[in-house]
């Protein structure tokens, strides 16, 4: 979504024109994006405002393949969680309990405020036999004022507290294309991928079997794709120079 669709709240060239080629081909798609904090019907009037319509069933959050990873791996557990809504909602409605006493996993997603107290309670619960899971591996999140520390940073406290290694479920661990996938009912030899990070979006793309395009509208400039021992399928200036291909 960001780097790709949006940048700072602003469509980007040839994102609704994208979208739109997309539903006039009768193309099955989801919109992907790391960030737990909102739901998809959230993120779906976020987009609206940016001049993009894009319904919420079509977008596909970590927290919604964090929540469904758990579901397949232990129906009907329990976890504690940091996170917002986004997470706490996916978790609610895919069956889970939401606990502080004896959870079966701590799930650490995104959050704008990050308590003492609530990672300290991660730290012991963890201890006590609680599994490690986390949303996504980002280290920062963007702001106006700067980067701020995201979930990979807290993990990693975490992890230096206790020695426990999360599990990562959002990119760039192909489980989340795979997932996705399931949602549309696609097959990897008919699907593309579309990222603006050659060390998330590409990256679990290829290990997921999928073609894939970078755009040069994110994070990844053109003279960073050699730098990477692996490579996209095409690299594109904007999400404009896809439409031909949809």
């Amino acid at each position: 979504m960001d780097g790709v669709l949006v940048h700072e709240g602003q469509a980007l060239p040839g994102a609704a024109e994208f979208l739109q080629r997309l539903v006039e081909k009768e193309r099955r798609f989801l919109v992907l994006t790391n960030n737990s904090i909102f739901t998809p019907r959230d993120l779906a009037a976020r987009l609206v405002r940016s001049g993009l319509e894009v319904p919420e069933e079509s977008i596909w959050t970590s927290a919604l393949a964090t929540a469904d990873f758990l579901a397949s791996q232990l129906p009907g557990g329990s976890a504690y969680v940091i996170g917002e809504a986004g997470l706490t909602t996916a978790l609610h409605e895919a069956g889970y309990t939401m606990t502080d006493t004896a959870p079966d996993y701590v799930v650490l997603g995104e959050t704008r405020t990050y308590s003492f107290e609530s990672i300290t309670r991660a730290i012991r619960l963890i201890d006590a036999g609680a599994r490690f899971i986390a949303t996504n591996p980002d280290v920062t999140g963007p702001s106006p004022e700067g980067p701020l520390p995201a979930t990979g940073s807290v993990a990693a406290m975490i992890t230096r507290a206790t020695g426990a290694e999360p599990y990562f479920v959002g990119k760039p661990n192909p489980m989340m294309f795979r997932s996705a996938m399931n949602r549309i009912e696609a097959h990897s030899e008919s699907t593309m991928m579309v990222g603006d990070r050659m060390d998330t979006d590409v990256v679990a793309g290829i290990e997921a079997g999928l073609d894939t395009i970078l755009v040069l509208t994110g994070s990844t400039r053109a003279t960073d794709v050699s730098r990477f021992p692996f490579r996209p399928g095409r690299v594109c200036d904007s999400i404009a120079d896809v439409l031909e291909l949809v």
